[in-house]
């Protein structure tokens, strides 16, 4: 188990991935680049036959790098740090903060491990690995990254998860809800909260359950109000994160009606009343 610390001080229990299923996902990965190379060597040959030596020379380097370090990049950073092979494994790389990688971290792995995986062999990666509590290589050490494991084999059943509620509880719940002040919850809280529901599932039931209790302790002291009795600590963060976003929601939905253009209805023309016609003269005068 691996104890990864996010920004917020919030640990992580993450399963690093070890040697073994690493060194498979690297021979996978390899043998997937290696194939698409001499595809496209072969294909080179027969589409640019009457180019030059030298060129053709240097188009191959090119196309070796470019699919010996381009394309683990490229397939890194898309695929949030899931080659083919560590699909087929179950892993994944992460930074060191249990985050998802970016195109730097990505592009560090790629040209480092470029050296120790081609051309030493790979000779350094299993010393680094070996001598690193997390089975990290020369790549994930300058890069800020680790290798964990996504899938756990046999550990379904003991994953953590949200429990269940009974409407009893849930009732009593939600009235608590609606009632607590969430004004003094800073945003790093928000985020902690988030990350850890979010990645419970991924972490071992023990130290999910611990995380939850201190998140509950900083929450519980933010609000001033205390979890009520019999709420498992993870539905509780779920519940009032849950009655967070519904405010947000409200709030948001409020301002984007008053700021809407009201709609004017069109005034109707007044007709003025007609008065009718007078009787036209007769002709005829009374006698004086």
């Amino acid at each position: 188990m691996s104890q990864l610390v996010t920004g917020e001080a919030v640990v992580l229990g993450l399963r690093s991935a070890k040697l073994p299923s690493r060194a498979l996902a690297v021979w996978l990965d390899l043998l997937a680049e290696f194939a698409v190379l001499i595809g496209s060597l072969f294909l080179l040959d027969s589409t640019l036959s009457e180019v030059d030596d030298a060129a053709a020379a240097a188009i191959a380097l090119g196309l070796m790098v470019f699919c010996l370090v381009g394309v683990p990049v490229l397939v890194e950073t898309l695929s949030r740090g899931r080659s083919l092979g560590k699909l087929a494994m179950g892993l994944r790389v992460v930074r060191t903060d249990g985050g998802p990688v970016r195109f730097r971290h990505a592009l560090v792995r790629g040209l480092v491990g470029f050296a120790e995986l081609l051309m030493f062999m790979g000779v350094p990666a299993v010393i680094c690995s070996l001598v690193s509590p997390e089975g990290r290589r020369l790549g994930d050490v300058f890069a800020g990254t680790l290798v964990v494991r996504e899938r756990v084999p046999g550990s379904g059943a003991g994953r953590a998860a949200l429990p269940p509620l009974s409407p009893e509880l849930m009732q009593g719940l939600g009235g608590g809800l609606v009632a607590l002040d969430l004004s003094a919850v800073p945003e790093g809280l928000w985020l902690a909260i988030r990350q850890y529901l979010g990645r419970i599932e991924q972490l071992d039931p023990a130290v999910g359950h611990g995380m939850a209790l201190r998140l509950v302790a900083d929450l519980v002291t933010r609000t001033g109000q205390a979890a009520p009795y019999g709420v498992p600590p993870a539905a509780y963060l779920g519940a009032v994160l849950a009655e967070r976003q519904r405010r947000d929601w409200e709030r948001s939905s409020s301002r984007l009606a008053q700021q809407a253009p009201q709609v004017r209805q069109p005034v109707q023309p007044q007709v003025q009343p007609q008065e009718p016609p007078a009787a036209p003269p007769t002709g005829f005068a009374p006698p004086a």
